[in-house]
């Protein structure tokens, strides 16, 4: 299966929504090549602006071109768009409700060796909160393309998370088709149903096999629209599934299982186990093998699963 990182897909896809969009600008806190935005620069340098370590500032100024009418592309790592810039976000992009759109890359326990300082496990808590910003968590390069054609026409602040690490295209370029505030099954099931986003939802799959040879047949959800949620499909899942999961690469507390959760809590109240980093911070390591530390490889996932519905 092709494997693709979904920041990669993210700057090919930008400099191509470039070409159609003549009112789209881009800034980078001087992490273009990591962010893949350098493929923008390369082809629109005089819409492309390198920010310099300074992420605060960065989102000032892209609030400032935003008011004056352009579409503007916000990219750094994530723990610095959600951590350092995200007074100035809130305060200046948010609040006024302007068109920027804060694409994050290196997200979440996948950033592997640059460890806990670097592996954001909050962002999607803390961006979801604000008012009026919608968040996207993309499972593969294809639903990153997806995305992108969706949030540029799309008024108001949006948080896409992107990945460092390659994983599988699950979709079909030709055929999928994303919808803001929907959720999509790629596997349908009997007994147990998973809420998953982003790089976990190929290892959520993985994962689903294993429980099916232990005669746990399981339904897979991906939440790429994590705000807007799908609440008609969450809330119609209880009803045709014994258990209930979410998995993420994130903390327990305040991602897409509590996001999940409040839509059950509201409208078909039953349990729902979250499988998540359990309120720690990351480490340093092999990618692969700080997900498998922390229980969110394919058997770790499958394990915990099972542990909590036997």
């Amino acid at each position: 299966m092709a494997e693709i990182a979904t920041r990669e897909a993210y700057g090919k896809k930008l400099a191509d929504l470039g070409d159609k969009y003549p009112n789209i600008v881009v800034l980078d806190a001087d992490l273009s090549c990591s962010t893949k935005t350098g493929v923008f620069a390369a082809k629109f340098p005089d819409r492309f602006f390198n920010m310099g370590v300074a992420e605060q500032d960065m989102m000032g100024t892209a609030a400032g071109l935003a008011a004056s009418g352009k579409i503007v592309f916000v990219s750094t790592f994530a723990i610095f768009a959600t951590g350092r810039a995200w007074e100035p976000f809130r305060q200046s992009a948010a609040y006024p409700h302007l068109n920027v759109k804060v694409c994050a890359t290196h997200a979440g326990l996948t950033v592997g060796e640059d460890g806990a300082s670097h592996q954001t496990v909050e962002d999607i808590a803390v961006m979801r909160v604000i008012p009026g910003v919608k968040v996207f968590v993309p499972a593969d390069g294809v639903e990153t393309e997806k995305v992108l054609e969706e949030i540029v026409k799309t008024d108001g602040p949006c948080y896409v998370r992107l990945s460092r690490a390659k994983s599988p295209v699950l979709f079909d370029a030709a055929s999928y088709q994303f919808r803001i505030g929907k959720g999509n099954i790629l596997r349908e099931g009997s007994d147990l149903c998973v809420f998953t986003a982003g790089y976990m939802t190929s290892i959520v799959l993985e994962a689903a096999k294993k429980l099916e040879e232990k005669k746990i047949s399981t339904t897979v959800v991906n939440m790429a629209s994590v705000k807007p949620i799908d609440e008609e499909l969450i809330a119609a899942m209880p009803a045709r599934h014994r258990f209930l999961a979410s998995v993420e690469e994130h903390s327990v507390i305040g991602g897409l299982g509590s996001a999940v959760a409040e839509v059950l809590t509201a409208r078909a109240p039953a349990r729902l186990i979250r499988v998540g980093v359990d309120d720690q911070f990351g480490q340093s390591g092999d990618y692969l093998a700080v997900l498998k530390h922390y229980g969110l490889d394919a058997e770790g996932v499958a394990n915990t699963i099972l542990k909590n519905i036997s």
